[in-house]
């Protein structure tokens, strides 16, 4: 059974068929779905749907893209959601320097806020990074105080640097586009990244792998990336299967 580790059911695209497709989802050998907060509105129908299925689980944050709306009282807000039951994480958070849709002091600051109180509520964070690695990779290393720890998720990044977010205490979580023909770097990514620190993910309705590229992503598609990861590794799909579905639960404290 697989675990998609990033997912947003709460997308209006899910809005026709999002309850049968989470009742699915078991049948079609997806145990869990981590749905990810962007902003306080998808943060709040995260919690709103973990609560509701027992498959699902929350995580809640502000994305770099929305960073320019944040102020103090949405971080307080995001405090009282994270301590509700089922929410796992302080994300999806970090910054983007590719759309830049929030200017990046705007971005910085809430960044390390955010970082900030995922320390103190102890919960991991799930990373947002586009064309800003390095300097995700230096703001998680002046972060990191021994309690820090979280994904990089839907990495886009080379070897070199996964290699350095591995050694700061994060995962390494790979997308649909790992399926795509031409991604070369991302492919020796899924190769180099050790067993125990992968993490496979849809990041639906975005980013479907093929042979769906092109249309709505959905959580039962993350076997793709499953599969193809362990063709990559030369290893059999259930054993991949098994390692990222372990790797979830035990850094979002999912027993």
């Amino acid at each position: 059974m697989l675990i998609d580790s990033h997912a947003h059911l709460d997308d209006k695209r899910f809005d026709r068929d999002r309850d049968s497709l989470i009742k699915d989802l078991e049948s079609n050998g997806i145990e869990l779905v981590i749905n990810i907060g962007a902003d306080l509105k998808s943060s709040i129908a995260s919690v709103s749907l973990a609560e509701k299925y027992p498959n699902i689980y929350a995580t809640v944050g502000v994305h770099p893209h929305d960073a320019k709306n944040m102020d103090d009282s949405t971080l307080e807000i995001l405090r009282s959601l994270a301590k509700r039951n089922k929410v796992v994480a302080i994300g999806e958070i970090g910054l983007d320097f590719y759309y830049d849709n929030s200017p990046r002091d705007e971005q910085r600051k809430w960044f390390r806020e955010q970082l900030k109180l995922a320390k103190e509520l102890d919960l991991p964070v799930v990373i947002h990074s586009r064309d800003a690695q390095q300097e995700t990779f230096d703001t998680l290393k002046e972060a990191q105080d021994g309690t820090l720890r979280g994904v990089l998720h839907c990495y886009s990044g080379s070897k070199e640097m996964a290699m350095e977010y591995i050694k700061l205490g994060f995962y390494i979580s790979i997308a649909g586009p790992v399926t795509f023909k031409n991604a070369r770097v991302l492919k020796e990514v899924a190769k180099a990244v050790p067993l125990d620190k992968l993490l496979v993910e849809t990041d639906c309705p975005y980013l479907a792998p093929e042979p769906h590229r092109g249309k709505r992503n959905e959580p039962v598609y993350v076997k793709y990336v499953a599969g193809t990861i362990a063709e990559l590794k030369g290893i059999s799909y259930e054993e991949l299967a098994k390692a990222t579905n372990r790797n979830t639960r035990e850094l979002f404290g999912i027993l």
